[in-house]
């Protein structure tokens, strides 16, 4: 009995549905148009988060980096890591099959040639080990990377070499403060040129090899920092804490990339509470035409109503009624937005999106000039139950106001 009545419910309400197909489409529309969009834009927000992580891994991060303890309060050649044996043998011990790192020197220079001059960062690497570390293994476009051998050879960046005016094989003078406080210079030929997803990492960083960089600067065997590259970036904090228990605090300093990205971080935090808020402004949208059409569907049903009430049928299943009506239009509609999202993301998953035109300001917030969309399941789940579950609540009027009308007052109805 149960069973036939439900069958009773839905077939009623599918007919009723489409009584007007018109104001149907209309409705449909602007439930497919309004999940289309949180999938679509939802995407276009995880992408960026995952473009903006991507690019600040790489561009000599890492997952974990290890410092000085007062390096990175103060980052000068004094805060360098003079022997590297104790650090070593910890990330021998701790860190799991995989995982790369580097050592490197990093310290504020001065780039110059016989018309301009830039402050640069020297970056002092190891060209091996860093190509497995950071973008610059696989960035060199023009000339070729750094050997070991390459006691003047220098990489610098694309923007570098427009704004210098200069090309591959012409010198260029890097200057900055030795250990013993005295300024340390030397004249490099550039042997390759960079390119990176930001134009500032390509004017900021400047490639020599790490004993070159150590000799320049008299540190002998020193350096300026690890940059640890793990295969999972969920393994990211639990290493971090064991290579502070197998360190002495008071000697290293041992940063997740979090912390080493404060900026990056504070939007990731914010960037789920945006998602929810963007999903709630489209639904009040879409919502005020569920409501909107429910009610003209309502009031030009008085009379079947009032006949159904005149017929003993209870409110409660006048409510259920109008509710399943609304259930149908809201999943139909989530079906179709949803597939509409879902393929316009794989359109552009491929190709990405170009936003070379607005370089600057993505720039200015760490986003790469591609962008490429990313579905997470859950965000895809949260939306469909926002539109669900709001959509179901406000038709809760349209039923309620059915549900009232008296088998009198539909007569009375014209």
């Amino acid at each position: 009995m149960y069973e036939n009545r439900s069958v009773i419910y839905f077939q009623l309400a599918w007919r009723n549905i489409w009584r007007n197909p018109r104001r149907t489409i209309v409705i449909m529309l602007a439930v497919i148009i309004g999940v289309w969009s949180m999938v679509f834009l939802g995407a276009l927000m995880r992408g960026l988060e995952v473009g903006m992580i991507k690019n600040g891994i790489a561009t000599l991060t890492g997952n974990i980096q290890i410092h000085h303890q007062e390096y990175r309060n103060d980052p000068v050649i004094d805060h360098s890591i003079t022997d590297t044996r104790e650090v070593k043998a910890a990330l021998k011990q701790t860190l799991p099959p995989g995982a790369r790192w580097s050592f490197r020197v990093r310290v504020s220079a001065i780039a110059s040639n016989a018309r301009h001059s830039s402050r640069v960062t020297l970056v002092g690497i190891d060209p091996k080990h860093e190509a497995a570390v950071s973008f610059i293994g696989q960035a060199v476009t023009r000339g070729r990377y750094l050997g070991p051998r390459d006691t003047y050879g220098i990489v610098v960046g694309q923007a570098l070499v427009d704004m210098f005016d200069t090309k591959i094989g012409h010198k260029l003078v890097l200057m900055s403060q030795a250990s013993d406080g005295e300024i340390a210079s030397k004249a490099f030929r550039i042997i390759g040129v960079f390119r990176a997803e930001m134009l500032a990492t390509e004017k900021q960083f400047a490639f020599v090899t790490l004993p070159v960089a150590q000799h320049m600067l008299k540190l002998n065997e020193g350096i300026s920092e690890i940059s640890i590259a793990l295969s999972n970036d969920q393994d990211t904090k639990r290493l971090a804490t064991a290579l502070k228990a197998k360190l002495p605090s008071d000697t290293y300093d041992i940063d997740p990339w979090w912390d080493l990205l404060p900026i990056l971080n504070a939007y990731l935090e914010l960037s789920d509470g945006f998602v929810f808020i963007w999903y709630v402004v489209v639904f009040i949208s879409m919502g005020f035409g569920i409501i909107n059409t429910m009610l003209m569907a309502v009031f030009e049903r008085i009379r079947e109503f009032g006949l159904f009430k005149a017929m003993g049928m209870k409110p409660g299943w006048i409510i259920r009624e109008v509710l399943l009506e609304s259930f149908l239009l809201l999943v139909i509609g989530m079906v179709f937005g949803n597939i509409s999202g879902l393929i316009t993301v794989l359109a552009f998953s491929t190709n990405g999106i170009d936003l070379s035109a607005l370089a600057a300001g993505a720039e200015f917030a760490g986003i790469s000039r591609m962008l490429y969309p990313v579905i997470y399941g859950m965000d895809i789940a949260i939306a469909n139950l926002v539109v669900l579950v709001l959509g179901i609540l406000v038709s809760l009027y349209p039923a309620a106001r059915a549900a009232r009308f008296t088998p009198v007052e539909a007569l009375a109805h014209t």
